[in-house]
């Protein structure tokens, strides 16, 4: 399955080259997982919780597409590798175990497996260097099994439950908090698995891991402290969403908290995590001048 190289004294033929292999594997992806997406529009993607799903995924091709010249180059001239098929044979066994077991996580998980399969049998090894974020960020659209998110997101509602019961009291509202239930006023909110679950952190984690990748940072310091740092962040955003509902709900009624206004805390919790984001990307920037500049200092004295 060797792909022909783009450059040459003729590139219109090497692209139409290059498109007779792939378009047979673009149809091939399309009849296996369309029905798959279906299910997932009309089931758990059509929830709250994972809602995140269909942008993951639209980010996820937007980044193959984004680093398809860098691949191509890349592997041009490249000999393509047998371990291709291996990969490809995992996936399709994945895929059809998961499809008729109803599985989601091993039916869309083997769509990851798939294509690093089919990247390994048409453009070799060195294809998928420039790739992995966008195969690694596709984790993130796979539906977790119940159980597991169950018992994860318990102890996460329960932690931002209390962390904003204390900063709201610390303010003077009155509030109390039994379990995940909080009492402000005289309206008892509520902490949803939408609000503070393992999938919203999910979420942010894809959105921080994203901005390092769009960002691309030299440093190292910069590149795992704020990769460290996104899941402080994470869960601060949550207590905030859940602070913003429920202000909302105490000053302007349950209706508002639970309307459009629930919605607008939603677009809260992205706009807090990324604005700690790029804060907490300009502090490590501060620390690393900081310590650049001690450094020069200590060496020149």
């Amino acid at each position: 399955m060797n792909s022909p190289p783009l450059s040459g004294n003729n590139p219109s033929a090497a692209w139409r080259a290059e498109l007779v292999i792939w378009l047979p594997i673009i149809a091939g992806l399309v009849v296996l997982y369309v029905p798959s997406l279906v299910d997932l529009f009309h089931g758990v993607w059509a929830s709250d919780e994972q809602m995140h799903g269909p942008i993951v995924l639209g980010i996820a091709c937007w980044l193959i597409y984004r680093n398809w010249p860098a691949m191509m180059a890349a592997s041009e001239g490249q000999a393509p590798s047998l371990w291709g098929w291996p990969f490809s044979v995992f996936a399709l066994l994945l895929y059809i175990l998961g499809r008729s077991q109803d599985i989601l996580l091993f039916e869309i998980g083997s769509v990851i497996w798939l294509l690093i399969g089919i990247l390994l049998l048409t453009r070799g090894l060195a294809a998928l260097q420039p790739q992995w974020f966008a195969m690694f960020f596709m984790l993130f659209m796979v539906p977790l099994p119940g159980v597991f998110v169950d018992a994860v997101t318990l102890p996460m509602k329960m932690a931002v439950s209390y962390v904003a019961e204390h900063v709201l009291f610390w303010f003077g509202y009155p509030i109390g908090r039994n379990g995940v239930i909080l009492q402000i006023g005289q309206y008892m909110l509520l902490v949803a698995d939408a609000c503070a679950g393992l999938h919203t952190l999910l979420t942010l984690e894809a959105l921080g891991l994203l901005y390092l990748n769009l960002i691309r940072r030299d440093s190292l310091f910069r590149n795992v402290g704020l990769a460290i740092l996104i899941v402080p962040i994470s869960f601060a955003a949550n207590v905030i969403r859940v602070i913003v509902l429920s202000l909302i709900t105490y000053h302007f009624g349950d209706e508002a908290g639970q309307g459009f206004l629930h919605g607008f805390a939603g677009m809260v919790l992205f706009l807090s995590a990324l604005l700690l984001i790029i804060s907490s990307d300009t502090l490590l920037q501060t620390i690393e001048k900081l310590r650049t500049a001690q450094n020069v200092a200590a060496i020149q004295s």
